[in-house]
């Protein structure tokens, strides 16, 4: 049975004296086509129970992620940004997951919430966050945040149900590579049509040996 998340890091968070708790994480650092996506939630005090299923978005089949997503939408403030391969190639993953995050952080500041006040829950163990940022957030980072803390795995199912869609929708364009499959990873099919058809312009060119 999948790892199932709790909100105990986040309560203790709420204890502590946070006001506002953001859940970041991030879909598609390994692909060799599409963009980086990094989803954002929020949270606030006040909030016992998620929805019913919630997991990381890699330990639940894509059915149950489609499902979950507008339950998550529902929960809890979220947010989508991305940085495309042609910024990926510009300006290296790392920076560009921060510049994904930062435009997923506007939306929610758009959106009304007070995104200066959050302390943040970052999957992982390196703060990509802040050096993308102008004025720097509190940050926490967490292995395996995206299995444990709820606000986290929410995160990472509006992401990747996103990142998913896009991938499929570009599939449309470009079918040979195999995209509504492989999402943009380097599966076999894929990097056959790279060696047969050459790249689009939504492939990481420095990425392909």
């Amino acid at each position: 049975m999948p790892a199932e998340p709790t909100l105990e890091v986040e309560q203790e968070l709420f204890a502590s004296g946070s006001t506002l708790i953001i859940g970041i994480d991030e879909v598609g650092r390994g692909a060799m086509a599409g963009p980086v996506m990094v989803g954002v939630c929020a949270l606030r005090p006040g909030i016992t129970e998620f929805p019913a299923g919630l997991r990381d978005s890699k330990l639940v089949s894509e059915k149950k992620r489609i499902s979950l997503f507008p339950e998550v939408r529902d929960w809890a403030p979220t947010a989508v940004g991305e940085a495309s391969a042609a910024e990926i190639d510009e300006l290296g993953i790392t920076a560009c997951l921060g510049l994904a995050a930062r435009r997923a952080l506007i939306q929610l500041h758009e959106a009304g919430i007070a995104v200066g006040e959050a302390t943040v829950l970052l999957d992982g163990a390196h703060d990509w966050l802040n050096p993308a940022l102008s004025s720097k957030l509190p940050v926490i980072t967490r292995v395996k945040a995206d299995q444990d803390c709820a606000v986290v795995s929410a995160a990472s199912i509006v992401a990747k149900v996103t990142r998913d869609e896009l991938m499929v929708s570009l599939d449309t364009q470009h079918p040979e590579y195999g995209w509504a499959s492989n999402k943009g990873y380097g599966a076999a099919v894929h990097m056959e049509a790279i060696k047969t058809i050459g790249l689009t312009p939504y492939h990481r060119a420095s990425w392909v040996k």
